[in-house]
């Protein structure tokens, strides 16, 4: 992994990762704290919503599972919109439908990446968002 780093755009922003599989959090935690970022972790929606409020202005992007207990990526999502409408997401789902992505890409998501996640192409897209740029689709 550390080869693969290297050839990796870094960053010194505030990710917060919502997400509720452990395995994701382990891999990409620890590929982006060694990239330079600071990483929350939130295991849950209702979760994400509170690290949200409780840290105005310190996150810079929001890595959002779309499937999760206690408040799903979709209504998560709203709500952080609702507490910050430039609020920076990038979507992330293994299962979920066309139509739901599309929803929330037209209420101002960055970006969509389907699980399996491959790390350099998530760092790559994190960095895009944190840029300002656009993330393909798919």
């Amino acid at each position: 992994m550390a080869d693969t780093l290297t050839q990796l755009p870094g960053g010194s922003e505030t990710i917060l990762i919502v997400d509720d599989h452990e395995t994701i959090w382990d891999f990409l935690i620890t590929a982006l704290m060694k990239l330079g970022y600071t990483v929350l972790l939130a295991e849950n929606g209702e979760d994400a919503v509170e690290i949200y409020r409780n840290n105005p202005g310190e996150i810079d992007m929001v890595l959002l599972d779309m499937v999760m207990p206690k408040c799903g990526g979709h209504q998560t999502f709203l709500i952080l919109k609702s507490i910050d409408p430039q609020v920076k997401v990038l979507l992330s789902s293994g299962y979920v439908s066309e139509t739901e992505v599309e929803d929330l890409l037209e209420q101002g998501a960055c970006g969509f990446l389907p699980k399996p996640h491959r790390l350099p192409v998530v760092i790559k897209a994190i960095r895009q968002v944190l840029d300002g740029r656009a993330v393909a689709v798919g």
